[in-house]
């Protein structure tokens, strides 16, 4: 009998030689599953093989490994997988099955676990789902926050002749992968969560869209929308339960503020995309002016769970509800990047530290050198120095710290970082992928960028700070969306930590 081996088809490890590996294992007389990463990125390619066990890792593998893998005396074995500390230490929700379960397989989705959540929604009314998702907590892993509830509940009290669920899975934030990974690993759980959602809401099509520079994760997808179909998850009379949905996945040309739920919509219309003004929001008139859920792929992913029994055999919006801390319910997917030891993925309940984060599970800095700034929460977000590392990591906590958690990005710098140039690179972001429909965010960010220009050359280095703090407060206050709005953060929080970066003299820009 042939060894069963997995050899992840995860992007991140394809790039760093997973397709060779897995072809050489095949070339072996191997049983090949390519499943999802388990999110130790540091380890890729990570392949396990099956023993009586469990399946036992082995690191950093390479094709001229595989006869060491199979006979089990490569030096890079970590044991069994599934007992390794980093991964046991964690709290997985929306990445139980990620690197589990082989993401083409209708059966061995459903053998995890899997369309519990559905199958228990069908049997209540749309309103006792909305209900439940509320008293979960859930709220927006997108980055705004937003509970989850509430938005399902005013798509489903306005009426209309037709609705619309829609999945933002243009992650577009430098340092965050989540997203790509759940879908590239375990696909059959967000088609799940979304017909979970239209049942609730009463909507009769979705769409997900999706960026892309994510050829992989559209693959998966539309394999796993091919195979729902087939068994009877999608499309007319899903399980006998007279739910009709449709769902379609649509690719995205690029454009990181299609990210915004109002733009994104636009893109799907076949417009180019730019920010709406709100009201109306799109709950009320959405897609094609209709009522529409949209939601992020995180925030889809968790409501199987939120749906299904618990493992104790209570409710599952109460186990989720119990997780977490405060306003901030559940867990939170981190994903560690930048000049990191351990990159990868951390799923924990809200409320663990940025520096338990750090240099617990992310082993300190890749370089060696002291950590000198994190960046949280994507581009927008703001650069939190070693000395505000005990912040929990909740919604609330980081607000009033003055930083945001947004989608869970958490990237390292070490102490050779230049935090000007970083703040420079802030403005620059901004300026590029702006929509250009508000002055603030247009023309701010452009002027923004050549401000910072002139402090980093120590040009009337005072009276450009001041110039630069007046076009931040403008762009915060008159912006139409939060991508001018929020650009101002990570450059304020640069100033505010590192002056000394900026009240310099005479370097070239």
């Amino acid at each position: 009998m042939s060894a069963r081996v997995f050899v992840p088809g995860d992007a991140a490890a394809v790039s760093v030689g997973a397709d060779e590996v897995a072809a050489a294992f095949g070339a072996a007389g191997a049983t090949v599953v390519r499943n999802g990463s388990r999110g130790m990125l540091w380890l890729e390619p990570l392949v396990e093989v099956e023993t009586e066990a469990g399946r036992v890792g082995f690191a950093n593998v390479e094709p001229a490994d595989v006869a060491s893998v199979l006979s089990g005396e490569h030096t890079g074995s970590i044991g069994v997988v599934d007992e390794h500390p980093w991964l046991t230490s964690q709290r997985r929700v929306s990445f139980v099955r990620v690197g589990v379960v082989d993401p083409a397989s209708v059966a061995d989705y459903e053998a995890h676990g899997g369309w519990a959540g559905l199958r228990r929604a069908l049997s209540l009314t749309p309103a006792e789902v909305v209900q439940e998702v509320t008293d979960s907590g859930l709220r927006g892993r997108g980055g705004a926050g937003f509970p989850a509830g509430i938005k399902w509940r005013t798509v489903l009290e306005t009426v209309a002749d037709q609705k619309f669920v829609a999945c933002n899975f243009d992650e577009g934030d430098s340092g965050t992968f989540a997203d790509r990974m759940v879908v590239e690993g375990d696909p059959f759980t967000l088609v799940e969560g979304m017909t979970i959602a239209a049942h609730a809401v009463g909507a009769s099509e979705g769409y997900v869209y999706v960026r892309s520079e994510y050829p992989h994760a559209v693959a998966a997808l539309r394999r796993a929308v091919d195979a729902a179909y087939t068994h009877g998850y999608l499309g007319q009379d899903i399980l006998g339960s007279g739910l009709c949905f449709d769902l379609h996945v649509r690719v995205g040309a690029g454009a990181y503020i299609c990210g915004e739920e109002s733009s994104m919509l636009d893109s799907l219309e076949g417009k180019r995309g730019e920010v709406r003004a709100k009201p109306p929001i799109p709950a009320i008139e959405g897609l094609w002016g209709l009522p529409t859920a949209v939601n992020n792929v995180l925030t889809l992913c968790a409501v199987p769970m939120v749906l299904s029994e618990a493992d104790s055999g209570g409710p599952g919006w109460q186990s989720y509800a119990e997780l977490g801390t405060g306003r901030s319910r559940g867990t939170q997917v981190f994903q560690l990047a930048g000049n990191i030891r351990q990159g990868g993925i951390v799923e924990l309940p809200f409320g663990v530290s940025l520096r338990e984060l750090v240099e617990e599970y992310g082993g300190g800095t890749l370089s060696g050198r002291p950590v000198r700034a994190v960046q949280v929460g994507g581009p927008l977000g703001a650069y939190v120095p070693p000395d505000g590392f005990d912040v929990p990591m909740d919604y609330e906590a980081l607000a009033e710290s003055g930083a945001m958690l947004g989608h869970g990005g958490i990237v390292v710098f070490d102490d050779t970082v230049d935090m000007a140039r970083m703040a420079r690179f802030a403005m620059e972001f901004c300026s590029i992928e702006s929509c250009g429909k508000c002055t603030p965010c247009r023309v701010g960010s452009t002027r923004g960028v050549e401000t910072i220009d002139r402090i980093i050359a120590g040009r009337d280095v005072a009276a450009n700070l001041v110039l630069l703090d007046d076009l931040c407060e403008t762009m915060t206050k008159g912006s139409l969306c939060a991508m001018g709005g929020l650009t101002p953060m990570p450059v304020q929080s640069a100033i505010k930590h590192w002056r000394q970066d900026f009240e310099r003299e005479g370097a070239d820009v």
